[in-house]
């Protein structure tokens, strides 16, 4: 087993036997807010609630009793109100019936935003961070505050009244505090909303709010600080906390999941964390960070930089480590088998999944083959199909499993054209030829408000260039236009035009689909030990921190120790993916059996800063072979504003790279034949300037 970063060891939540333990869990979640305008609800939340109910009393990694899982949300049948009073009262009740080694899941969805601090001195920007129950008021200058609001310290308060009972807390917070964001192009569904409500909405001076990252201390390499202050100190019990966004970002909420008829609204974040725990329930908190960030990435469905706190290398509920879950108890029906895992655990209508006497068996010894023909958020029913001249058999043993085959890559990019009516979409018509000859097969063009566009175009005409065509996520939010890819329209014939967006859409693909590669092929494919040290020279090097996402300063040095613990060669390749889209390739070389690679590999430069990634691919080698190079993946950075394949896992690199073929999907074992399989460590960075 590759013993990463992402795996390096550390202390524990405390555990103790499971038969010894309660697990508890309160769910808030508020959207009908009754003394705001309605504009500000929100539709998401109850669904966020019904979503984290059903994983945890169906599929948690340890037992959830229904009778320990509280409810306090709008729209749920039977649930109480999220009110202020009931949130207090819930919080009391958990922690005067939680003992130690007890673990609790706390879970909030609805509104955030920031207020003036009681206490200015006890917050670094001076704001106090505020969660808003559905019976929230307006802001009240003689007492300095918001009626009825959840204030930051007030929550960490009550956490740690748990904690003092020796219970450990996982708590996660999808809302957001504060930030602005424009609505730049029509995603299909309902209208999508952020978590996050204007001061003056309550009646707060908006120039009391100053929007700022909080960061702990004058060291820009500190982690910002969270919104909710955790307690130190013996006999408290763990702590791990989760948020949708940084403090200077919003969350959004959007009819999910893509493709799907029956999608309804809910949390991005929500939702895409649960997705990661559907799929690997025995992680440990930063790997769940770190795939929570990946599938952001790739999927270009948020660009907002969730914050990730406490004892991140425990295992995720204080469950037991594992692999990710791949195969499922089959129950035999009339029509066929259904399984207990659908589109939250990454399976979709059509995939192929083999029929398995037992869990331990060896996927050559399927029984047969079953495609799924419906697939639920929970559930899918398949039935069987002849492949590999297996058909399977009347008679079958109990205890079956639906084992998943391999996993299937999608490398193509949908992509929504901006709204008709404005000069630079009328540009962009005339260009369209030019377009989809220069873009190829893999990128398509959908009209202005397609649901299930990955990337949106769109036309803003109050921003720094009101004639570009602006790149947006899924959403069709445009937040930071510093780092948010456009293309001018007025200074370009239509030929030029065309080329100039196909080919800064195409960089862009590339990027996200070697992301996809990094993610689904995983880290687990070999036992090679690898560290990555930083530090501001060679002599100043210190483990790089794996807590949510490292922050890093112009001139800070990235350096890499590898040892290949196996008794076969591994090549090893590291290449960077820049907050530019641009793909640098730093190293390729061979690790001998016991060989141990020390090497510089570059510095952080000034010229572009923000959310950056480190792709390891490490794959084992025959000996005498030529050392696997993939250098030409690497594409050079794309200006955020600009005016005038073969086979294995470097086919599908090739793929990802929309190499010479025109598949728009690439499936990947989850074995090799012949040796271990390969394997690709991600880490998500950050680069902020020095001061």
């Amino acid at each position: 087993m590759l013993r990463r970063l992402l795996l390096s060891s550390a202390l524990c939540l405390a555990a103790v036997p499971a038969l010894a333990r309660e697990n508890y869990a309160l769910l808030v979640g508020a959207s009908s807010y009754q003394n705001l305008d309605e504009k500000y609800w929100l539709k998401g939340p109850a669904n966020d609630v019904k979503l984290v109910q059903t994983w945890l009393t169906t599929e948690a990694p340890v037992p959830f009793a229904a009778g320990n899982v509280a409810v306090l949300a709008d729209g749920v049948d039977g649930a109480q109100a999220p009110t202020l009073a009931a949130i207090r009262q819930a919080m009391a009740d958990i922690a005067a019936k939680a003992q130690p080694g007890d673990f609790v899941y706390l879970h909030f969805s609805g509104h955030g935003t920031q207020a003036p601090a009681a206490d200015p001195d006890s917050e670094l920007d001076g704001l106090d961070e505020l969660f808003l129950p559905v019976d929230i008021g307006p802001w009240s200058d003689e007492v300095g505050h918001v009626e009825n609001a959840l204030v930051d310290d007030e929550i960490g308060a009550m956490i740690d009244a748990i904690r003092a009972k020796g219970a450990d807390v996982f708590a996660v917070f999808d809302s957001c505090h504060s930030g602005t964001v424009t609505r730049g192009a029509p995603d299909g569904d309902e209208e999508v909303r952020t978590r996050q409500l204007p001061p003056e909405a309550l009646g707060i001076d908006a120039d009391a709010v100053e929007v700022s990252t909080r960061a702990v201390g004058d060291d820009p390499r500190a982690q910002p600080e969270p919104p909710v202050d955790a307690g130190t100190g013996e006999g408290l019990g763990g702590f791990v906390a989760f948020y949708a966004a940084q403090t200077n970002e919003v969350t959004p909420e959007k009819n999910l999941p893509k493709g799907k008829p029956g999608r309804v609204p809910q949390g991005v974040f929500t939702y895409t964390l649960f997705q990661v725990l559907a799929e690997y329930p025995h992680a440990t908190y930063a790997q769940i960070g770190q795939e929570v960030l990946r599938k952001y990435a790739t999927t270009s469905i948020a660009r907002t930089t969730p914050l990730f706190e406490g004892d991140l290398d425990s295992t995720a509920f204080s469950g037991s480590p594992g692999e990710r879950v791949a195969q499922w108890t089959a129950v035999r029906t009339d029509d066929g088998f259904t399984i207990p895992a659908g589109s939250l655990h990454g399976l979709a209508e059509g995939d192929v999944l083999a029929v398995m006497a037992s869990a331990a068996d060896a996927t050559e010894q399927a029984l047969g083959y079953v495609t799924l023909a419906t697939v639920d958020t929970f559930g899918s029913t398949a039935t069987a199909i002849e492949q590999d001249g297996k058909v399977l058999p009347e008679d079958l043993p109990k205890g079956l499993m639906l084992r998943r085959l391999g996993t299937t890559l999608d490398f193509s990019l949908t992509v929504a054209l901006p709204e008709d009516g404005s000069a630079p979409a009328a540009a962009l018509q005339a260009a369209m030829d030019s377009l989809t000859d220069v873009s190829g097969p893999r990128i398509s063009f959908v009209p202005a408000g397609s649901a299930d566009a990955d990337l949106r175009l769109a036309v803003l005409p109050d921003s720094p260039r009101p004639d570009a065509i602006w790149i947006l996520p899924a959403t069709g939010l445009a937040d930071d236009l510093t780092t948010t890819p456009s293309v001018s329209t007025a200074d370009k014939d239509a030929e030029t035009l065309g080329t100039t967006l196909a080919n800064t859409l195409g960089a862009m693909a590339k990027a996200m689909n070697l992301m996809k590669m990094a993610g689904a092929v995983g880290g687990d494919g070999v036992d090679v030990s690898v560290e990555l040290l930083t530090g501001p020279d060679k002599n100043s090097l210190a483990p790089m921190p794996v807590g949510g996402v490292p922050r890093l300063i112009p001139d800070d040095q990235v350096h890499v120790v590898a040892e290949n613990n196996m008794d076969i060669p591994v090549d090893v390749n590291v290449l960077y993916i820049g907050a530019d889209w641009s793909i640098t390739h730093w190293f390729s070389g061979r690790l001998q059996p016991g060989d141990t690679l020390k090497r510089g590999l570059f510095k952080i430069s000034d010229e572009v800063l923000g959310q950056e990634r480190m792709v390891i691919v490490m794959t084992p080698a025959a000996p005498q072979s030529p050392v696997e190079d993939l250098s030409f993946l690497a594409q050079p950075s794309l200006e955020l504003t600009r005016s005038t394949a073969s086979s294995g896992l470097r086919g599908a690199l090739s793929e990802a790279g929309f190499g010479e073929t025109t598949r728009s999907a690439v499936g990947l074992d989850e074995e090799e034949a012949g040796g271990p399989a390969p394997a690709i460590l991600q880490l998500e960075i950050r680069t902020v300037p020095a001061d």
